[in-house]
């Protein structure tokens, strides 16, 4: 990814699988544009998901898309490298980088023009596309923590940016405690 500047990073916990699809829910609206808070705004975004296998990044991914409006089976593009699906006026792109070899690859196949339009692009494994690949608007980086993920969501553009100060996030305290009294 080329460099950028970090313009707003926040944190959260997400205990399960229901934590998860909730902040989906919430980043939804935003990208498609039907979020209050972004009337009269371009609706579409890129997002980078990177994280370790199994740490929850295609759960993520579907979850968005579902949220967005995808119906149907949303398969992981693990081996085509690219779902895509379309919403109405927009179209929602999926990319998996992990089989990349080379971090030209992505060019070579042509997803360049995908990044140029407005749609939403959510990338899972961006960094194996290096330096060549945009930054995002937003990264969420999913890390194991206890039985949940630990979420740390940066933004990289103004969009990313709005996109953070609107979500309504949950009071935390990580980690969990148990409360005196509990069984």
């Amino acid at each position: 990814m080329q460099e950028q500047k970090k313009l707003k990073e926040i944190s959260l916990f997400l205990a399960d699988e229901d934590a998860t699809v909730a902040l989906a829910q919430q980043l939804a609206p935003m990208l498609t544009g039907t979020h209050p808070a972004f009337a009269g705004q371009a609706p579409g975004g890129r997002i980078h998901l990177k994280g370790d296998l199994g740490a929850g990044k295609t759960s993520f991914a579907r979850a968005l898309l579902r949220a967005c409006g995808v119906a149907g089976r949303i398969k992981s593009p693990s081996y085509a490298l690219l779902e895509s699906y379309k919403l109405f006026n927009l179209y929602c792109y999926h990319l998996d980088f992990y089989r990349l070899s080379d971090p030209r690859e992505w060019l070579d196949a042509g997803f360049r023009e995908i990044l140029q339009k407005e749609a939403i692009i959510l990338i899972e494994w961006p960094e194996q596309a290096g330096a060549t690949l945009p930054p995002p608007d937003l990264e969420i980086h999913l890390v194991y923590a206890d039985a949940g993920r630990q979420a740390h969501l940066t933004a990289y553009s103004n969009k990313g940016t709005s996109w953070l100060t609107t979500l309504v996030l949950p009071q935390q305290e990580y980690p969990p405690q148990d409360f005196p009294g509990d069984a």
